[in-house]
């Protein structure tokens, strides 16, 4: 048998600094420029949890420019304690369990047959980072991190969907086990079915669903069952091409009903569910003109909490009166700036707020309620703290097809905002959005001097079925088209100077700043991080991947002509400058794809700047990496659009 060992080879380190506030270092001579290396900081917490008894805090936190997984007593002067992963490991993910012990996701590169696959397990880990118990270590296959369930009774148990092996077909597919962290011990509840990879639990631990597709065919279904004396039987199914989407339940309600999101009126909304019809009923919230993010469990799992949305910026509606009355309390005592509730206690007594804004990092606080007390925890930016930087807000434009796009706008705080220097800043994805939040890229660019636009593109996620499919097959061409819209939109208000005008993007983004610089359209230069250059080796890069061939076939639905629209086979027509950036430890986007465009671009006797991270990732998770980045691209704006 073919044995796949990764993510347990943790290192604890206890002593850990406390999550308190740290010293702030002298590196901000008020009222002066802020410094580059302040926006390069990592921010000192990253996704914290509450612990169920809400007395204490597990976050990645930043020390000396690396990340630990912490956790803090809050209610204490005890120590922190500390996880870092080893080697080439990733710490994904962590969730408690019960008070004592925590689930935690992990991911490493192994080479298997030749290729490189990115191997998943997950460990169960003390609060007190004393033990670390892993989860079928070394008999698992290559994805053993679903975490679809956990106990709300005080015992360490989790139902967990991981593959068995590679061997077989059997074996890919995911069994859902019951784990015990504190031991690692497993049990198994539901075996695996063909073509099923995601299953869905109640809030009493039973598996309800399984979400079946098959990516030779296309075909795809739901599995369902009422208790777990039945068996699963087919719900719903559809074929390729059919139009009618498969909704699957994302809540269990106990009264047999659940709840889930679907784009109904051609927006995503909640709505209440029958089972097992898949009957859309009543709805239950809905954004005008946006899409819903996602829902917030109530505490027994088995009801609806509340309700995430993002229209300008992201927010969640309470639809539990307690936690209302909570978040309207703390939005008046630290208004104009945002508070978002980002954890909970079991009995909603304890929680952490994120307070901020679009031109503050904040801070996060710990809200007793009990006492009606807010402690502050940690500044996101220990040099920054409270400060306010440049100005955020989102505008509307007009392509030139007549398509309504929504962009966010940073401006140079130290400027008038008229004629000045712009950067284009496209997203990701292409699926996803830019919101008014903080933006260290964005921030930085304005106090330098630079508006910054950053356009929610045709194809773009939060904003619709509709616009979405607007996107499809116009990956360099319509949503290219988007981009230079936005630059003309903000040189008609007299903002942006019609000569002065960049584009920076990373991802799809950085994909956009090289067709950029390949069409011309006015911009002066180019800055690419981590970008695509050519689709086709894209595609064939991805097809290691789960379900390859679906991507395959997604990939070309947005660009049905790879060759014509990857930037690296159009390298004799770039008429700008470009930076390419990328990092050699990128597992989303492989380094290949801006090697391949800077060997095109020196054949093509093009001009370009090429920069090679050894150890940077696709998220720039160390701070020197965000540093050097921050340095070369204001070294190069410098010379091809200075302010």
């Amino acid at each position: 048998m073919i044995r796949l060992v990764a993510g347990v080879a943790l290192v604890v380190a206890t002593g850990a600094p406390s999550a308190q506030e740290p010293p702030a270092k002298p590196l901000l001579p008020a009222p002066d420029q802020v410094p580059v290396e302040v926006f390069a900081k990592l921010p000192a917490i990253e996704d914290p949890r509450l612990s169920p008894d809400g007395s204490h805090v597990a976050a990645k936190m930043a020390v000396d420019n690396r990340q630990y997984l912490v956790v803090t007593d809050l209610l204490s002067n005890a120590k922190s304690a500390a996880l870092v992963a080893s080697g080439d490991q990733d710490i994904n993910w962590w969730s408690w369990v019960n008070d004592a012990w925590l689930a935690v996701g992990t991911g490493m590169t192994q080479t298997i047959f030749g290729t490189d696959v990115y191997v998943t397990r997950t460990v169960g880990v003390s609060a007190d980072m004393k033990t670390v118990r892993p989860i079928a270590a070394d008999t698992a296959g290559v994805r053993a991190d679903d975490l679809i369930w956990t106990a709300r009774d005080g015992t360490p148990r989790i139902l967990l969907a991981m593959s068995t092996g590679i061997e077989t077909m059997d074996q890919v597919y995911p069994s859902v086990f019951e784990v015990d962290v504190s031991t690692g011990r497993t049990r198994r509840k539901v075996a695996a079915v063909t073509d099923v990879f995601d299953w869905y639990a109640d809030g009493a631990g039973i598996v309800r669903a399984g979400w079946q597709q098959s990516d030779a065919t296309g075909v795809k279904g739901l599995l369902y069952r009422a208790s777990p004396e039945q068996s699963f039987h087919l719900v719903a199914r559809r074929r390729k091409g059919d139009p009618a989407e498969i909704i699957a339940p994302l809540i269990f309600r106990a009264d047999g009903s659940a709840v889930t999101i679907a784009a109904e009126n051609g927006f995503d909304a909640v709505y209440e569910m029958s089972l097992p019809d898949l009957a859309l009923g009543r709805k239950l919230y809905g954004v005008d003109g946006y899409d819903v993010d996602g829902v917030r469990l109530a505490p027994n799992g088995d009801d609806l909490e509340g309700v995430a949305v993002t229209d300008k910026a992201e927010r969640v509606i309470w639809t539990s009166d307690h936690l209302r009355e909570v978040q309207e309390q703390v939005d008046k005592a630290v208004a104009p700036r945002h508070a978002t509730i980002v954890s909970r206690s079991a009995d909603r007594g304890r929680l952490l707020i994120q307070v901020g804004s679009p031109s503050q990092p904040g801070a996060l606080y710990f809200f007793d309620t009990a006492g009606n007390r807010m402690q502050r925890i940690a500044w996101q930016n220990d040099v920054l703290k409270a400060r306010t930087l440049s100005p955020v807000s989102t505008v509307r434009y007009q392509a030139r097809d007549g398509t309504s796009i929504e962009a966010v706008v940073t401006l140079p705080r130290s400027r008038p905002a008229k004629n000045l220097p712009l950067i284009v800043m496209p997203h990701g994805g292409p699926f996803a959005r830019d919101s008014e939040a903080w933006d260290w890229w964005s921030q930085y660019l304005a106090e330098i001097g630079y508006a910054v636009i950053q356009p929610n593109y045709r194809g773009s996620s939060g904003y619709g079925t509709a616009f979405a499919k607007l996107g499809e097959g116009q990956w360099g061409l319509k949503m290219q088209d988007d981009l230079d819209d936005a630059a003309a939109y903000l040189v008609k208000q007299g903002i942006a100077d019609a000569g002065r005008t960049c584009m920076v993007g990373a991802s799809y983004g950085g994909y956009a700043a090289m067709r950029a610089a390949q069409r011309g359209g006015g911009y002066r230069c180019a800055i690419s991080y981590a970008g695509v250059s050519d689709l086709q080796e894209m595609r064939r890069y991805d097809s290691q991947f789960l379900f390859a061939k679906t991507r395959g076939e997604w990939l070309t639905r947005q660009a049905p002509d790879f060759r014509a629209v990857s930037p690296r086979y159009g390298a004799a027509t770039f008429s700008v400058p470009i930076l390419l950036v990328h990092g050699k430890a990128d597992k989303r986007v492989p380094v290949k794809q801006s090697r391949l465009m800077a060997a095109a671009l020196q054949a093509a006797g093009k001009p370009y700047e090429y920069l090679e991270q050894p150890l940077a990732d696709h998220h720039f998770t160390r701070s020197e990496d965000r540093l050097e980045f921050l340095k070369r691209m204001k070294t190069f704006l410098d010379r091809y659009n200075p302010t």
